[in-house]
């Protein structure tokens, strides 16, 4: 295994804040509404991630170092279980396992259904990240996990409708979601790798 120091530093990375905002919970240090707080937190953190899994293809192709493509599956491995705590945390604290408050829930609240259908493009990218499901879906796969950017949009847009007066945060990540889209566009994919050298040369 390639870079086992930098992998394990960056599984500790995704670990670590979700155990640390539970044990603030157990403190009752998250305010007078620990579920909800938690509920954002870990939607955030799923967003960050996929942010940060997204810029890892163009940092080899600048930095040309292969660590960043190493923990690229990790990341989305972690992104999507954020987003499953997150989910598991809206059922919890917010429904309270009432299944028959969701139907109201999703009238009162659209945006829950955006966010669910971001979930389920996530589930079906967690399940193909794997090298069987490469060698079963031969080209279509690369088709299939190009959707991460459709699954940002309903992301971003999902939490644009929770947020809604409150805009500097999204607006942030919005514009990082942006440029990365446009980092896949072929011909600016392509003066990444020059970057380098101007970058080394200032």
């Amino acid at each position: 295994m390639r870079y086992p120091f930098w992998r394990a530093g960056v599984f500790l990375a995704a670990l670590l804040p979700p155990l640390y905002w539970l044990y603030q919970a157990w403190i009752f240090d998250l305010g007078p509404d620990p579920g909800k707080v938690l509920v954002d937190r870990l939607g955030q953190g799923g967003l960050i991630l996929l942010l940060i899994t997204l810029s890892m293809t163009p940092l080899q192709k600048i930095t040309r170092w292969g660590g960043w493509v190493q923990v690229r599956r990790q990341l989305g491995l972690w992104c999507f279980t954020y987003i499953v705590l997150h989910l598991g945390a809206y059922a919890v604290f917010i429904l309270g396992l009432d299944w028959g408050q969701l139907g109201v829930e999703l009238r009162k609240r659209p945006y829950i259904i955006v966010g669910f259908i971001a979930f389920l493009g996530l589930l079906s990218l967690a399940l193909t990240s794997n090298r069987y499901s490469m060698r079963r879906l031969g080209a279509g796969w690369k088709k299939l996990h190009r959707l991460i950017y459709v699954i940002l949009g309903f992301g971003l847009l999902h939490m644009l409708w929770v947020v809604r007066s409150d805009l500097e945060r999204w607006a942030i990540y919005a514009a990082i979601g942006l440029l990365l889209l446009l980092l896949r566009v072929p011909s600016v994919a392509r003066r990444l790798p020059s970057l380098r050298g101007r970058l080394a040369a200032n």
